[in-house]
Parts: structure tokens; C-alpha cells; sequence
């Protein structure tokens, strides 16, 4: 299920955005004009035997330690190889913050919760979509907890 899809079968409001080509968060956070802190990017990790997504802002990085204790397993970063079986409908590093979309846990810090609007990569490296975060969090029912450290 594509995101576009999700949202609306959610009965989310979004607003889909074109921009150039980026690959990091924080390039996509400049060129696409919206704050790094507003920015969401999906740490794609491993807990166990499962792939999870810990999702923070593009000013921030994903403290491993801190993330296995809200999940409760040991947490690490997966390879690209691993996640290919699993993001097929995506372009690598541009997996969007859903996890419902891939039948995945999605952890999200919760210096997020200050932002009115959040916006995210689409599954392309060129598209990202805006929603507000009290939507966000209702259509992805996320686990939020402290797991992110300003870079």
C-alpha cells in the first residue's frame, strides 16, 4: 500500500510536495524548505528477528541504547540488503515513517510531539508529504518515547 493510499483510507489531509533530488534528511529538509526539526526521517533498525522504525527528526540521530530499552531487544541499524525484501515499493533510504505500510512497529522520540505539522520522505528521494502530527500519530499509532540525540 503506497502512502498516498494510506493516508487517505485513513482520512488523513496531506499535501504532497516535488522537490529536487536528496538523499539525506537533511539535504531533503533543504531543499524542500521546512526545518530539520519538522523533518521526519525512518531509521530503518533490528530488534530480535524483527525490523522496526525509529523515526526523529532530520537534526537528530537514533541512540541505539536508548531505543533497545523502549523496545525492550536489542536494537541495531539494518543493511540495505536486509531491507530489501522489505521496502520493495520504495527507493532505498526514502522509506516513509509508516511501519503499518510494511506490517512493522514504528517508534517515534518524542521531541517530535512539538511540531504542528511533521513532513516526510514519500518513498521517493524527490517527494515528500505534510500532515499535521496529531494526525500522524492517529493514522500510525506509533510507541513514543525519548530514543533521539541532537547531531
Amino acid at each position: 500500500m503506497k502512502v498516498e493510499e494510506f493516508l487517505r483510507s485513513e482520512k488523513i489531509p496531506y499535501t504532497k510536495r516535488h522537490h529536487p533530488e536528496a538523499f539525506t534528511a537533511q539535504e531533503v529538509a533543504a531543499v524542500s524548505h521546512v526545518p530539520g526539526a519538522r523533518l521526519l526521517k525512518a531509521v530503518v533498525v533490528k530488534a530480535g528477528d524483527e525490523f522496526a522504525l525509529a523515526v526523529c527528526s532530520a537534526s537528530q540521530r537514533v541512540d541505539l541504547d536508548r531505543l533497545s530499552k523502549l523496545i525492550g531487544k536489542t536494537a541495531r541499524l539494518a543493511n540495505e540488503g536486509e531491507m530489501d525484501g522489505v521496502f520493495k515499493d520504495v527507493e532505498t533510504g526514502a522509506e516513509p515513517p509508516i511501519g503499518a505500510l510494511y506490517n512493522l512497529a514504528t517508534y517515534v522520540d518524542s521531541s517530535v510531539a512539538a511540531n504542528d505539522k511533521v513532513d516526510f520522505q514519500a518513498g521517493t528521494h524527490t517527494d515528500t508529504i505534510e500532515v499535521s502530527y496529531a494526525d500522524f500519530k492517529k493514522a500510525v499509532k506509533p510507541v513514543v518515547g525519548e530514543f533521539a540525540q541532537h547531531l
